[in-house]
């Protein structure tokens, strides 16, 4: 090549200077990011719940990306509004797949917005990280939960119930899967334990008018009631069961998806000394918790409590990070033969959990609440880390509940050893 020319000149000068910027420039800076999403309710009745979750997700990002991000690359997340409508969640998340390529979504509450995406993610081999508790009878190799299946919550919470003498149960729920097969559930587990249900009903997803039930449980006289509302029809109820003069020592409830945060919209004076069923409150005490609690009301406001789910969509961001750096890359079947092996764990507020391997379900405590004057929660029985059974395998009284062939097998290994 001749460099006679000032144009030649130029040019070589312009390459050398590409040379060196390229040279300076650090290597993560040139990676391109990983998208991930983050698909929640945002707008409608399950906004009360799931805004909190969306939080918390964030935060974990963020604090990921100051320490480096995940395999030297930042993360970049795509937030979506579910809207509380289950066509919605199904859209977005085939957007999320398809148009913007993200490598895993954190996002649904209710089962009837995981059911809806469930087939979105399996027909494109996605990855779907679910956060809430939930009834259990599902097993997909394209969802990781993060939070409690029914072992781990819904059959601990009856049982504590019963040890505590309540034997005349009232099942109150949402009309939709969750609600409808914990009861299914509640029923056979009562049944072979020799309690009784005095009533079970339900109410559409965001109802608000409970005159009428209210008057079917003074006329069915249980002892406690089970609760697996869900969304701000939790609001209207706690209302209108305190305006009817019930109260926690007269009728105690139990409930399943009341956390810290539904607690403030409620009104702490319509439900203080009720129950609930999770497997993390605020109030657990260790320095993780005391770290994480601190640092979401730095980022959110002092106002802002904690709760079960958002604090499982928090880890459930760590754990798929660690999943990515045990696999070395985003890759979905990568990343699941990496959580198959059951040795992907995180210390999380709730304390030390791992991804239990053949069935990606989270390893984890339950914990018994009962809320305090000031909202929060304090634990009046807690377990050790419980392996999660979404068939309930392991419950003779459980036979009768649908079960896939073979999907059981893998409890009578571990119990062989």
């Amino acid at each position: 090549m001749v460099f006679g020319s000032s144009l030649a000149k130029r040019l070589v000068w312009a390459m050398l200077l590409l040379v060196l910027v390229v040279g300076i420039v650090p290597a993560t800076a040139q990676e391109e990011p990983i998208r991930v999403g983050i698909l929640h309710s945002l707008s409608g009745t399950m906004s009360i719940s799931e805004t909190t979750v969306r939080d918390s997700t964030l935060m974990a990002i963020e604090e990921i990306n100051a320490n480096g991000g995940v395999l030297g690359r930042m993360i970049e997340p795509i937030v979506e509004d579910g809207a509380s409508d289950w066509p919605t969640f199904a859209e977005k998340a085939r957007k999320l797949l398809l148009e913007d390529g993200v490598a895993v979504v954190f996002g649904c509450w209710t089962s009837a917005s995981r059911k809806a995406v469930l087939p979105v993610f399996e027909e494109n081999n996605g990855l779907l990280f679910y956060p809430v508790q939930y009834e259990g009878l599902e097993q997909s190799p394209n969802i990781v939960y993060t939070g409690a299946t029914t072992n781990q919550q819904i059959v601990p919470a009856v049982e504590w119930l019963l040890e505590q003498g309540y034997t005349n149960f009232y099942l109150l729920g949402s009309d939709y899967v969750f609600p409808r097969t914990s009861n299914t559930i509640i029923r056979a587990q009562l049944e072979a334990a020799g309690a009784t249900v005095a009533g079970e009903e339900y109410v559409p997803l965001g109802g608000t008018e409970f005159s009428t039930i209210l008057l079917n449980i003074q006329a069915s006289q249980p002892d406690v009631i089970f609760n697996t509302l869900n969304g701000d029809s939790n609001v209207a109820f706690f209302n209108q069961f305190a305006d009817a003069g019930f109260t926690a020592e007269t009728l105690p409830t139990m409930s399943v998806s009341i956390a810290e945060e539904e607690v403030v919209s409620i009104g702490v004076e319509n439900i203080a000394g009720h129950f609930t069923a999770w497997n993390y409150y605020q109030t657990v005490d260790n320095e993780v918790n005391a770290a994480f609690v601190e640092a979401f009301q730095s980022r959110y406001g002092e106002d802002r409590v904690t709760s079960d789910p958002m604090e499982a969509g928090y880890f459930g961001v760590y754990l798929w990070a660690a999943a990515v750096e045990a696999a070395g890359t985003t890759d979905v079947d990568a990343v699941r033969e990496a959580i198959q092996t059951g040795e992907i764990s995180a210390e999380a507020p709730e304390g030390t959990v791992t991804l239990h391997g053949p069935t990606q379900h989270t390893i984890k405590p339950v914990r018994i609440g009962v809320i305090r004057e000031d909202g929060l929660i304090d634990t009046v029985y807690e377990t050790e880390p419980v392996i999660p059974d979404p068939y309930l395998c392991t419950y003779e009284w459980a036979g009768v509940l649908p079960k896939p062939e073979g999907v059981c097998d893998i409890f009578e290994v571990e119990a062989a050893g």
